[in-house]
């Protein structure tokens, strides 16, 4: 590993917004440069599909680039396993939307997860109907389209961006694309990988303890939890424990974790 990947490893700050939201959102991430390559590439290759990433040399190079690398390797490691990737496509006028949904069916990890990167080749306003994700719900675990009653919740967010954005993304978050209102196709990329080995200390941990990084899990409710606000603070501080690598630390409600710990 070089030391200009490790200069682009996660902050204890970035991993904390992560843990508490279930993404990360990295903006203008990539170069022009690439971003133009890979969407002459996109629009050539439009029946690419699930092929993309093995058709597109620039898509691949992108992903080669320190700043890629490294908050790759801060969410994976350094031999991640690739899963899948697909193409996504939405035509102008295109004013039908997916129903919630997240894409992990059966997991039987308590904490370990995949990561899926979405990337953005050209900016994408709202209006393009770039996806919607429920921040905070990456820990509630659903079967797929069981969510799919659901139309709008308090909270949402939607994905808007400037080209070269990637967002990195927890498996297990609830999401779906939205209507394009505009007279441009809307591209985005998405890359699922899963993790070589346990994802303990893979970031810059420098400062995890520090007050303004724990607040923000400490501090992370989101309204549509209601009444189980609680039970999600003390899932984030286990999530934290484990990809802290330190299994003390305790940002828990009512430092639950260390007050019920068997001793």
């Amino acid at each position: 590993m070089s030391n200009k990947e490790q200069q682009h490893f996660l902050t204890a700050s970035q991993m904390a917004h992560f843990v508490t939201d279930g993404y990360l959102q990295l903006d203008e991430l990539v170069p022009s440069a690439y971003n133009e390559a890979i969407l002459a590439d996109e629009k050539r290759m439009t029946n690419a599909g699930g092929q993309f990433w093995q058709r597109s040399e620039a898509l691949r190079a992108a992903f080669e680039l320190p700043q890629v690398k490294g908050a790759v390797q801060s969410f994976v490691g350094v031999s991640p396993v690739y899963d899948h990737s697909y193409l996504h496509i939405v035509g102008p006028h295109m004013l039908k939307a997916q129903v919630w949904h997240a894409d992990s069916v059966i997991d039987v990890r308590p904490f370990a997860f995949d990561v899926q990167a979405f990337y953005f080749t050209h900016d994408a306003p709202a209006e393009m109907g770039p996806t919607l994700i429920l921040p905070g719900s990456h820990l509630r675990k659903v079967n797929t389209n069981s969510i799919a009653r659901y139309k709008n919740i308090v909270g949402q967010r939607q994905l808007v961006a400037k080209a070269g954005t990637i967002v990195f993304m927890h498996h297990g978050i609830w999401h779906c694309a939205q209507p394009n209102h505009t007279d441009q196709t809307r591209y985005v990329f998405k890359l699922r990988l899963r993790p070589g080995q346990q994802q303990r200390n893979l970031f810059n941990t420098e400062g995890y303890q520090d007050p303004e990084v724990t607040d923000i899990i400490e501090r992370g409710y989101q309204a549509w939890q209601g009444n189980e606000a609680r039970l999600e603070h003390i899932q984030r501080a286990k999530f934290w424990r484990y990809v802290t690598g330190d299994d003390t630390v305790d940002v828990s409600f009512e430092k639950s974790l260390t007050r019920m710990s068997i001793h």
